[in-house]
């Protein structure tokens, strides 16, 4: 059960520049002075955002949570012959998005929260220069090599056994079996498979200019949240990510599952209900105008702000 408050939750439809109509969701505080944008990790449906949301709301924010093409609401008819692929999530939907999120706020700061690719493809978004900062949770290169080694025969076996056992048989990735998300778009899964099988992931892509990119243009402060029991988003993993942003202040914070009272958290559970600790976090830093500072903190950066 959500405990919304003071919150207001409505339900929402907005259009991507291409036509592609997005389902998303405005939560919004009594006095609100920030706007935030919530992007999903690959598969996660907006509604399992839903808890973050309402806590930000609260603190005082008008936040978006939204389903990127092919997922949840925002599905496909036909998501086998659908044509989405991996970037046309951060090039077109977070585009959408923010300038949505822009309407509904308007005069407030635009921040952006992103889990994993939603972390990711901020590189992806021609009017980044919108947004005043971004906080990153769980976000990583998606290479198996930088990632935990006791995930790697799994992640193998996803790649190129159960992904491509899917692909001939249902010619998409369908929910449930060994995949928990969402049902996902061949392309997505073979651009994701491509990108993961190489320790530079989509680099060489963007080096070959198969998509547009504005990765180093994004010189918006971010601060980015790895939480140590996360198999996927290790250290080296986000510390990757970070490098493809060349001209941002870009700072990393380590969490353990003790330090936010949980017994685990891994790769999703920092959304989980009941992550207030670690929420407290990111608003604060969303919410500040300074700009971040280092300080090690067992050998760990930690972002804060200039006093």
């Amino acid at each position: 059960m959500l405990d919304q408050g003071d919150v207001t939750v409505e339900d929402i439809r907005f259009r991507a520049e291409d036509g592609w109509e997005l389902a998303g969701t405005i939560y919004r505080g009594a006095a609100p002075r920030l706007a935030v944008m919530i992007s999903a990790g690959t598969g996660f449906p907006r509604r399992f955002y839903r808890h973050v949301a309402a806590f930000l709301a609260a603190q005082g924010a008008v936040v978006l949570t939204y389903d990127f093409r092919g997922i949840g609401e925002s599905g496909a008819e036909n998501l086998a012959q659908s044509g989405i692929d991996y970037p046309d999530w951060g090039q077109l939907d977070m585009v959408a998005a923010l300038d949505h999120l822009e309407s509904l706020a308007p005069a407030m700061p635009l921040t952006t929260l992103g889990h994993s690719i939603g972390g990711q493809f901020v590189g992806f978004m021609q009017n980044h220069k919108k947004v005043t900062r971004h906080a990153f949770v769980a976000v990583g290169n998606g290479h198996w090599g930088v990632h935990k080694p006791r995930n790697v025969p799994l992640e193998l076996f996803w790649w190129w056994g159960y992904g491509s056992y899917c692909l001939a048989r249902h010619g998409y990735i369908p929910s449930g079996g060994l995949w928990g998300g969402e049902a996902l778009p061949p392309h997505v899964f073979k651009t994701w498979r491509r990108w993961s099988a190489r320790r530079s992931y989509l680099l060489p892509d963007l080096a070959a200019g198969r998509y547009s990119h504005q990765f180093d243009g994004v010189d918006s402060p971010i601060c980015a949240w790895v939480m140590s029991d996360d198999p996927i988003a290790t250290n080296t993993a986000c510390g990757d990510t970070l490098g493809h942003y060349s001209k941002a202040k870009a700072n990393m914070v380590v969490r353990t599952p003790k330090q936010l009272g949980a017994k685990k958290i891994g790769h999703e559970g920092a959304f989980r209900k009941g992550r207030e600790a670690l929420w407290a976090e990111l608003w604060d830093w969303l919410a500040e105008a300074g700009l971040p500072v280092v300080s090690a903190k067992r050998g760990r950066l930690y972002c804060g702000t200039e006093s």
